[in-house]
């Protein structure tokens, strides 16, 4: 039976207003721009969303009518639905999930995403299940991806005296790794998971520094925190985030944005490192363009302070 109980106007046009994504109705990151919004969207409108995630190559196969019944909803709200995420009617829709599921499974992406993890699974079937996983994901993110906020962090970065990078828990390991890349190229960067030393270092920063907060839902508290003292003192903000209407990236002058696909044993936040590291080594590499005598020299110098350090040829370590 359907349920007839749509969202209200008020929340409808809530999501109108937001839209989730219109910069590009393409095909490309049709089901990344779903499960990026699936948290700002509530009653029937999420129901028609959970659904096309769940079976995305049976909704390119379904009428309006059909997606409707199967969702529990009914046409008004796909159309509805059709427009929060950027097209103009369920014709489009279903071309745009058609063509990328059609992708994904040529490109075997596919075969066990979304399926559970069992314990006697060999391991050839658990690593292809996490490599067609990530490989989603990195695709998903590269359709998610402005490069333009891109560009504008790196020329940020490249023109910052200071760069401080905050982060908590898993975010805190990712904005390590680009603390330590940015360093190997002479950029004065710190990376902050201490809240109490994140903001006493947040506090110091002013017109002219960079600071980046990571967290792939935008609501960790404390990188929050650390983020707005450093954009309250004038510091450029920069969020990594998976949620562009979160609370982290609300406040950050550019956001940057990540896809994830969750696996058994690896839910969002931890299948969200290998696509925030994606998107960070872009950054880095922005940068090093951009500065590319400095980070070329300062490079070259770094390589050969541990040089001394490595074993002899024939020796071994």
């Amino acid at each position: 039976m359907v349920d007839h109980e749509v969202d209200t106007a008020a929340g409808t046009a809530v999501v109108d207003a937001h839209a989730i994504d219109r910069r590009s109705a393409a095909s490309d990151g049709v089901l990344a721009r779903v499960r990026n919004g699936l948290g700002e969207l509530t009653g029937a409108l999420r129901r028609v969303a959970e659904h096309v995630l769940s079976d995305p190559e049976a909704a390119a196969r379904s009428t309006i009518v059909e997606l409707a019944e199967r969702s529990g909803t009914s046409p008004a709200t796909i159309t509805r639905f059709c427009r929060a995420m950027g097209f103009e009617g369920y014709a489009d829709l279903r071309l745009g999930i058609a063509a990328e599921t059609g992708r994904a499974r040529s490109a075997g992406w596919t075969v066990d995403i979304g399926r559970e993890i069992q314990p006697n699974d060999p391991l050839g079937r658990v690593l292809d299940q996490i490599m067609a996983a990530d490989t989603r994901a990195m695709h998903d993110t590269a359709a998610l991806l402005d490069l333009g906020e891109v560009e504008r962090a790196a020329v940020a970065i490249a023109g910052a005296t200071r760069v401080n990078i905050f982060g908590a828990s898993g975010s805190a390991l990712v904005g390590e790794e680009m603390q330590f890349s940015l360093h190997r190229i002479g950029v004065a960067a710190w990376a902050w998971s201490d809240v109490h030393e994140g903001l006493a270092s947040a506090a110091l920063l002013g017109a002219g520094d960079v600071a980046l907060g990571i967290s792939h839902t935008g609501q960790t508290r404390e990188t929050i925190e650390m983020l707005a003292e450093a954009g309250s003192r004038g510091a450029t903000t920069l969020a990594l985030t998976g949620f562009p209407r979160s609370p982290l990236a609300e406040l950050a002058d550019i956001v940057l944005l990540t896809a994830s696909q969750a696996t058994t044993f690896r839910p969002d936040a931890l299948s969200a490192r290998h696509p925030q590291l994606v998107v960070l080594d872009l950054l880095y590499i922005a940068v090093a363009q951009r500065t590319h005598d400095r980070a070329h020299a300062a490079f070259r110098r770094t390589a050969q302070a541990v040089d001394g350090h490595k074993a002899a040829k024939g020796v071994l370590s």
